[in-house]
């Protein structure tokens, strides 16, 4: 969850710590801070709750003569948002920045009798203490001794006084990456604060222990081994993870919507049928499999129960979607012909990670949907399809959830097609409404003066509620997780068929209920559903694909979306429904792209 930067070289690292952080400040904000390496073998260490524009205004006060140092910013665990418990932590000779948990930490404040030592209430200052504890004139000895004891994921950068110069990394499930360019050698949780510096990188290893020095990058096991790492090209620029002129990085990841839903799709579709050949992914993994599981965590899972949906009357086998903090102790039903998809944008929710490790261990075929490439996901599964999303920075995920949707979707009709249970003919029409996609929300983005009249309404609400059937419950359920975590209104999805049987209650003179209606078999049930809440003075706004509804009974605003196919309705009330979201939490002066309490990857359980 929280951010880390590394750098050692022949730049002054103040500058680039400042300016890595702030691209890494939407993966934790609670507080910020940087140590350097003076030359004369001192650790300098300036931090300061918030975010880090505050940091970078402490540091122009005293600008620090160094070419070695690491950077933090943090998402709360251990201890309270302070000053004494932001990264990093220095003790005797170690100074060490922590992203994850330790679970021991209890355990080895006792046994090392670290009390006195301690000035947090952290996990990481107990590392900390324990490393200079331990520490006697090898780091990497000492390094090896303290990960030995530690139970818990941690994703290390530590230096030492008598070390000048040089980093020490390592790390256990938390992410990391690292790069070797001319200024120098950089490490971090997250590309977009090496982007800068290099295109070349590479995913540090778990429980390997990395030294940066200003001319190289070593990585050796716990046994001494040295190895040479997979270094990796990024397919994308710095100008990727810039506003460029939008307000919000989460406005400009939604219209870029139609180019990341082409990108995922285009290189999979092959005489209008979908082609896996270049994924490496065989046609006999999608042969007889008694049952699909599909595991995930919030949106992500959403666009899993999207996928259940559509798929499970299409293949006419099960399809399980489960939350993977959930699924890990759930005793899972998973055998040698069930296919586990998990679906993940970093490739690094811990969560999710844990699960699919769970479902190999249970002999299930796996394969993997995410945005990262070498992601600790994309590597442990069997096969992988990557989406092609390029850089997410607002915490609230959009693009990457429409092309997830997008990559399962094709996966839904190659499964079908290698089980016959679509003719070429069917999969030909399927690949052809998907192809659509694109020009359909395009359309959508480039007329959103009625979806910003909804969220003018909106702005002043207290409680929201979505509702629908089949699919459109689906897509309500994250409608309403994009509205509370951005605007902080109080949201709920229910199906509607079900408002009678409680939830109708809730609703009084002026509640705002979201009403989807695209899917035409349940068109006149939802329109019914939609007219029980209007006569208790709900403010009806609805999604449909009926250009001729005109009557007030039914909704107070419409929004007529471009027909389509039933099975594809989802992708444009998506949009909408995200734009709906982004402009209510503009109007209210929130910060869109950073909202309270999150972070943008889960890397703690």
């Amino acid at each position: 969850m929280c951010g880390i930067i590394g750098y050692t070289g022949y730049n002054y690292a103040q500058n680039i710590l400042l300016e890595g952080l702030s691209q890494l400040e939407y993966r934790g904000y609670d507080s910020a801070g940087i140590a350097l390496l003076t030359k004369d073998n001192q650790i300098s260490v300036h931090k300061c709750t918030g975010r880090v524009a505050s940091l970078i205004d402490l540091c122009s006060l005293d600008e620090v003569d160094s070419c070695c140092g690491v950077g933090h910013t943090r998402w709360a665990t251990h201890g309270g948002v302070t000053k004494q418990n932001a990264h990093p932590h220095t003790c005797g000779k170690v100074s060490l920045i922590h992203n994850g948990i330790i679970e021991n930490y209890y355990e080895i404040i006792e046994e090392y009798h670290l009390a006195d030592k301690l000035v947090s209430e952290t996990d990481t200052e107990v590392v900390a203490a324990l490393l200079d504890t331990l520490y006697e004139s090898d780091p990497i000895v000492a390094i090896k001794e303290t990960v030995s004891k530690l139970n818990g994921s941690f994703a290390f950068c530590i230096m030492f006084t008598d070390q000048p110069g040089l980093i020490y990394s390592i790390r256990n499930v938390s992410p990391l990456v690292a790069a070797l360019a001319k200024s120098g050698s950089y490490i971090a949780s997250d590309l977009t604060a090496l982007i800068p510096y290099s295109k070349e990188y590479f995913i540090v290893p778990e429980y390997h222990i990395i030294t940066l020095s200003k001319t190289d990058i070593t990585i050796q096991d716990l046994n001494g081994k040295f190895i040479l790492p997979e270094i990796l090209t990024v397919n994308w620029d710095i100008e990727a993870a810039m506003k460029n002129g939008y307000p919000h990085f989460m406005l400009k990841e939604i219209f870029e919507q139609p180019d990341a839903i082409h990108k995922t799709i285009a290189p999979r579709i092959k005489n209008m049928l979908p082609d896996f050949t270049d994924d490496s992914i065989p046609n006999s993994l999608f042969l007889n499999c008694t049952k699909l599981s599909i595991v995930a965590c919030g949106t992500a899972m959403h666009a899993g129960m999207v996928a259940k949906t559509m798929i499970e009357p299409l293949l006419r086998v099960p399809v399980t979607v489960s939350i993977a903090s959930e699924f890990r102790y759930e005793e899972p039903l998973i055998d040698k012909n069930t296919l586990v998809i998990t679906v993940s944008q970093s490739g690094e929710t811990i969560d999710t990670l844990e699960a699919l490790r769970l479902a190999k261990r249970l002999h299930g075929r796996t394969i993997s949907i995410v945005n990262v490439k070498g992601s600790s996901i994309a590597r442990e599964s069997d096969y992988v399809l990557y989406t092609h999303a390029g850089p997410e920075i607002a915490v609230a995920s959009t693009k990457a959830y429409t092309v997830q949707l997008a990559a399962l979707y094709l996966l839904g009709c190659k499964a079908a097609l290698v089980n016959d249970c679509y003719s070429v003919t069917q999969a030909n029409q399927f690949i052809k409404n998907l192809i659509d996609v694109t020009d359909n929300v395009k359309l959508l983005l480039e007329h959103t003066e009625l979806i910003q009249s909804v969220a003018k309404y909106l702005t002043g609400a207290t409680d929201a509620f979505f509702i629908g059937r089949g699919l459109d419950y689906t897509l309500s359920l994250e409608g309403a997780l994009k509205l509370k975590e951005i605007s902080y209104i109080h949201a709920e999805a229910y199906a509607a068929g079900e408002l009678k049987h409680g939830t109708i209650a809730l609703i009084s003179e002026g509640t705002p209920v979201v009403a989807l209606a695209t899917q035409t078999k349940v068109y006149s049930k939802v329109i019914s559903n939609i007219r029980e809440v209007k006569a208790r003075g709900a403010y009806v706004i609805l999604l449909s694909c009926d250009e001729s509804i005109t009557d007030s009974s039914i909704c107070n605003l419409h929004i007529p979306l471009p027909k389509t196919d039933d099975l594809f309705t989802v992708f444009e009330s998506a949009v909408v429904l995200q734009l709906i979201a982004y402009y209510t939490s503009a109007n209210k002066g929130l910060d869109v792209d950073k909202p309270r309490n999150l972070a943008k990857s889960v890397t703690v359980e």
